[in-house]
C-alpha cells in the first residue's frame, strides 16, 4: 500500500506561520547580492492563488523555468508515446509567511513536489517574494524523497520541519524517521543547519496531544464542516465524536512505521437526523478499514480499505482540551 505525499487532490493545508524579527541593517561588508539591501516594503505575503500560478526554477531535471497552472506543470511523456512524465506540484495550499529576508515585506514558504509517474516524489522547499513586476523566487532547496511534513513553521529568517523520513533501516516503502530540519535564508540561498533536536521513530504516540478534525474524506472529496468529526490519542486508546455519537476504540500499531489499525469501535447510540446519521456510518466504516497513518503537508492522512478499494481520508490537527476534573 502507498501513501502519497500530496495526492493532488484539492486539500487544503494551509498554516501561516510565525512573523519574523527584522535584522541589522548590512554593513560595506556584506555581499552586493545580499537580499537584505532591497527596499523596504510592508507588502503582503504571496497569496496562495497566486503562488499557484508562479514560475520556479532551479529543480534538477526540469526546464530552467517552470510556470505552474492551478498548482502543476507537466513536461511531455518521458518516452513518445509513454504515460509517464515529469511534474512539478505545488503542495496543496501549504503555506508559511514571514519577513525571512528582513527586508520590510513578507515572504512565502512552499512545497513543491517532482515526480516521474513513479511511487517518489522529490520534494523542494522554495521562498518566494514581491517585487515590481510580480513575484520572485528567492530561494530553493532540496527536502528528500519521500519526506513527509508533521509540523512547519518560520523563525526570523529559518524554516523549521518536523518531518517523517527514511531512516537508515527503513524500506523505501515505509518511511519512519522523526527528525527536525532546519533551514536558513542566507544571501547565497537555503542553507540546511543541523538539529540539536534527537530523531525518533514514528509510533501512534505523535498523534497525542492534538484533536485532529476530519477535513477530507478522501484526496479530492472534502468532508462536511458539520457535524464536525474528531477523535483524540492517548496510549492505545481513541476517543471522539464521529458526527453524530461520541466513540472510544483501540488502536494496534503493526510491524512496519506507520501500521494502523483501528477498532473495534463502541460507542453511544444515539438517533440524529440525515445527513448526520449517514456521515456518521461512513466514518465508521472508512475508520475500520485504516491500515497506515503518515502526514501530508502537516495534516494527518489515514490511509484505508473499503469495499475494495484504497482511499485517504485528512485530519487537520488542533490543541486538545485539557481533560475534563
Amino acid at each position: 500500500m502507498r501513501l502519497t505525499l500530496f495526492g493532488y487532490g484539492a486539500i487544503a493545508l494551509t498554516i501561516i506561520g510565525n512573523g519574523c524579527t527584522p535584522r541589522e541593517e548590512p554593513s560595506d561588508q556584506e555581499p552586493a547580492n545580499d537580499r537584505r539591501v532591497q527596499p523596504a516594503t510592508s507588502a503582503p505575503a504571496p497569496t496562495w492563488s497566486e503562488l499557484a500560478g508562479a514560475t520556479y526554477s532551479g529543480i534538477p531535471d526540469l526546464p530552467a523555468n517552470v510556470t505552474l497552472v492551478n498548482g502543476r506543470w507537466e513536461g511531455p511523456p518521458i518516452v513518445p508515446g509513454g504515460t509517464s512524465a515529469l511534474a512539478l506540484t505545488l503542495a496543496p495550499s501549504f503555506r508559511l509567511s514571514g519577513d525571512l529576508d528582513a527586508d520590510g515585506g513578507d515572504e512565502a514558504v512552499v512545497l513543491l513536489a517532482q515526480s516521474a509517474g513513479g511511487s517518489g516524489e522529490n520534494l523542494y522547499l522554495a521562498v518566494m517574494g514581491r517585487q515590481a513586476a510580480g513575484l520572485r523566487q528567492v530561494a530553493a532547496a532540496p527536502i528528500g524523497n519521500r519526506v513527509q511534513i508533521r509540523r512547519a513553521r518560520t523563525d526570523q529568517n529559518r524554516v523549521i520541519l518536523d518531518v517523517v523520513q527514511l531512516g537508515e533501516s527503513d524500506a523505501m516503502c515505509c518511511p519512519g524517521e522523526l527528525a527536525e530540519r532546519i533551514w536558513a535564508l542566507e544571501s547565497a540561498g537555503l542553507r540546511e543547519l543541523a538539529s540539536a533536536t534527537p530523531r525518533g521513530r514514528l509510533s501512534r504516540s505523535v498523534l497525542e496531544g492534538t484533536e485532529w478534525v476530519l477535513r477530507s474524506w478522501t484526496w479530492d472529496e472534502p468532508a462536511p464542516g458539520t457535524p464536525e468529526i474528531t477523535f483524540t490519542v492517548a496510549g492505545d486508546r481513541i476517543a471522539g465524536r464521529s458526527g453524530c455519537n461520541r466513540f472510544t476504540g483501540i488502536l494496534s500499531e503493526g510491524n512496519a512505521p506507520g501500521d494502523l489499525k483501528v477498532g473495534p469501535l463502541a460507542g453511544t447510540r444515539m438517533a440524529c437526523p440525515e445527513p448526520a446519521m449517514s456521515i456518521e456510518q461512513r466514518f465508521q466504516s472508512q475508520m475500520a478499514g485504516v491500515r497506515k497513518f503518515g502526514f501530508a503537508g502537516a495534516r494527518l492522512a489515514l490511509t484505508y480499505e473499503r469495499e475494495g478499494a484504497v482511499g485517504t481520508m485528512i485530519f487537520e490537527g488542533r490543541p486538545a482540551a485539557a481533560p475534563e476534573p
